[in-house]
């Protein structure tokens, strides 16, 4: 059915207009302009005629075929529009007109009404409160913007906002790329991205998609839809609203920390989604993936012809993860045989501005057959005694044939858009600065990797135990912690190691279980209104007599009295100490988008103010596990530091991997935190010292 939206053989506009000053004008105009070469027809209960045919007064007495209807008539009239389409037996329609959801309860509940006779006549809506869509090779534009459209091209375009879609074309036409299919989704009370993002990728001519968020509708299927589709072809996206005021209160470092842009990040990771930060990045990382090969490595040449660029090549390459290649000897030979005595033959190559055109040609031909060479940026400030336009048309032929990406970074404006001008015909990615194409680069790395993962499986443990945890978790009041014992035992169904302890609930108890533990023991108290106990003075460790356990336990008791007396004081744990190890923070927090995140990182008191976590979904694959332990110095001390003994690496993936499986076999958990998970030496495992399990409400 959404075949119709981008290949229909015959569309009827509701809302045309003769005045050249009204939407519904510019509407008809494009679509007739655009050369789409189905049937199109107007309807306006004036008549007439426009732009050389017939305006029908009514939609019955419009002739076939009909498979898609464009609806800009007043908001009011926009059900009735509908029940017209759907007696008539139309199936998709795009609702450009505004003045629903957005404008509060009313215009709410007349989008309400639309999405009604939609479901009864199985009909598939885009928008309303959008501009629409096109598609540049069939031609197809139903949008009621001004010509010119973009040029054909291999980028595809969804948006949640219409004014951005509006830039893009203008912006798309100045920056010598073109688009492939553009949809506007305005309110999206019927199909949302998700369902338009593997439409517009199957398109041929696409070869790149790019996504302007506000948010997702369904988190899980976008994270399932775009895998499949990443796997393809790339998507990049640039998710808005990053900041947000009124966070809900959470109870824990990693529910603290977990925000919705830690979530959006992890799902775009999954997804294989790359992440822009602005709309120019989006674009520029869009031009490289739909021109340039992949690399098969990090490794960069930069080839200038003036040393401080290629200094600030090197800095921005190295900056974003890159590495500068390291020439191999007959390069330098090459290298030097082709240019003066004076120039630099080491990476970055500086041939100095009396460089040739072809110098830069030969040089660019000897750096992409050294096999140290995994990509090349080309930086050209204007030569003072050729044109940046001889150096361009000498360059193309080489990148063109080459199996590795190039980049040119054209340092300038006016004395360079002859080059400009040349290597966008030649769909060669040009920049203004070495920054913009160093990242332009990192991106074309990161998607070489990123396709590695679409092999990756989710990570599981045949061993676990789920019906003994839902018995746990079943006799738990919704919305509660569940006790110490509770969690451990919890942990121990998935094979995660927790030293039980007991609760004591006196002086002399808690001597008791020490005698029967055996000492040193750790003496933590016991609140369900107690988030983190090292803020009130709830934790006693190395606690080595029954005396001192007596003792402990009032010591605690007084502390907590002292810092937090509306407290509910349910006892003290008492656990074995384990000695030794490194200690981390491991957890898990339900997202509302995007289910159960995996928090890895450094622990202790001030996991908060130190932010060395990172985030996956759940459950987890194994690049997900690389990246978490990489992309953290807890992860990256595991090995050994200094004076920091390695630990059992092996033992926190096996927990990671338990954990993010326990939270996505049992929905009704919404927080997990172990802080600290004592990490042992190689082959001693790990233990969760101290865990707290949280349940959803009811």
């Amino acid at each position: 059915m959404l075949e119709s939206f981008f290949n229909p053989q015959g569309i009827v506009v509701f809302g045309a207009s003769r005045d050249p000053h009204k939407l519904g004008y510019g509407l008809a105009r494009n679509l007739v302009q655009s050369g789409y070469p189905g049937v199109v027809h107007f309807v306006n209960p004036k008549g007439g005629h426009l732009l050389g045919r017939p305006v029908y007064p009514d939609i019955s007495q419009v002739p076939n075929p009909i498979d898609l209807a464009i609806i800009l008539v007043p908001a009011p009239y926009v059900p009735s529009a509908l029940e017209a389409c759907g007696e008539r037996g139309i199936r998709a329609a795009i609702i450009a007109t505004g003045g629903f959801r957005e404008v509060g309860p009313e215009g709410a509940a007349l989008e309400a009404q639309c999405m009604e006779i939609a479901h009864r006549y199985g009909m598939r809506l885009i928008g309303p409160n959008c501009i629409g869509l096109l598609d540049t090779h069939l031609p197809l534009d139903t949008t009621f913007l001004p010509p010119p459209g973009p040029p054909a091209g291999d980028v595809a375009f969804i948006s949640h906002s219409g004014a951005i879609c509006a830039a893009v074309i203008d912006w798309a036409r100045g920056q010598g790329f073109g688009l492939s299919r553009l949809v506007s989704l305005g309110n999206q009370a019927d199909l949302s991205e998700t369902d338009l993002l593997e439409p517009v990728a199957d398109d041929p001519r696409t070869h790149v998609v790019t996504l302007y968020l506000e948010g997702v509708s369904d988190g899980r299927r976008f994270v399932e839809t775009a895998r499949r589709v990443s796997c393809r072809k790339p998507i990049v996206a640039l998710k808005v609203g990053r900041f947000e005021s009124g966070q809900k209160a959470v109870a824990s470092h990693t529910g603290a920390l977990a925000g919705s842009e830690q979530a959006f990040d992890a799902a775009f990771q999954r997804a294989g989604v790359l992440r822009a930060d602005t709309n120019e990045e989006m674009f520029d990382w869009a031009r490289a993936l739909a021109w340039c090969p992949l690399p098969k490595g990090p490794n960069v040449a930069v080839l200038t012809n003036a040393g401080g660029p290629g200094v600030t090549a090197a800095d921005a390459l190295e900056a974003l993860g890159l590495r500068m290649a390291v020439l191999g000897e007959e390069t330098v030979d090459a290298l030097r045989a082709l240019l003066p005595p004076a120039a630099s033959l080491h990476n970055p190559v500086d041939m100095l501005a009396s460089a040739s055109p072809e110098q830069y040609a030969q040089g660019l031909r000897i750096l992409l057959a050294d096999p140290n060479v995994d990509s090349v940026m080309v930086v050209l400030p204007p030569p003072p005694m050729f044109s940046t336009g001889a150096v361009a048309r000498a360059i193309i032929p080489i990148i063109q044939t080459a199996d590795k990406p190039v980049v040119v970074a054209l340092m300038g404006e006016r004395l360079i858009q002859e080059a400009v001008e040349h290597l966008r015909a030649a769909r060669v990615p040009e920049y203004r600065f070495p920054e913009r194409a160093a990242s332009a680069l990192t991106i074309l790395y990161r998607r070489a990797n990123d396709l590695q993962r679409c092999e990756s499986p989710e990570l599981t443990r045949e061993e676990v135990n789920p019906q003994q945890a839902d018995a746990l978790l079943g006799g738990a009041a919704p919305g509660s912690w569940l006790p110490p014992e509770g969690s451990a035992a919890l942990l121990e169904t998935y094979g995660i190691r927790a030293p039980r302890g007991e609760v004591a609930r006196s002086p002399q108890e808690a001597a008791s279980i020490g005698q029967r533990v055996g000492f040193p023991l750790a003496l933590k108290i016991v609140s369900p209104d107690i988030a983190h106990k090292s803020d009130v003075g709830g934790i006693l460790l190395n606690v080595i007599s029954p005396e001192a356990a007596a003792q402990g336990y009032e010591t605690l008791m007084a502390n907590v009295a002292a810092r937090q007396p509306q407290a509910r004081l349910e006892g003290v744990l008492v656990q074995p100490m384990i000695p030794g190890g490194q200690e981390v923070i491991v957890g898990v927090v339900r997202d509302a988008q995007f289910g159960p995140l995996v928090m890895f990182g450094s622990g202790g008191v001030e996991v908060e103010g130190l932010k060395d976590v990172a985030f996956a979904l759940a459950p987890l694959t194994a690049p997900d596990l690389d990246d978490m332990l990489q992309r953290t110095w807890a992860g990256r001390k595991l090995g050994g530091y200094r004076n920091i003994p390695p630990a059992d690496q092996g033992a926190v993936r096996e927990a990671l991997i338990r954990l993010a499986q326990l939270a996505a076999n049992h929905p009704q958990i919404t927080e997990i935190e172990i802080n600290p998970l004592r990490v042992l030496s190689p082959g001693q495992g790990a233990a969760a010292l101290d865990v707290r399990v949280r349940l959803r409400e009811a």
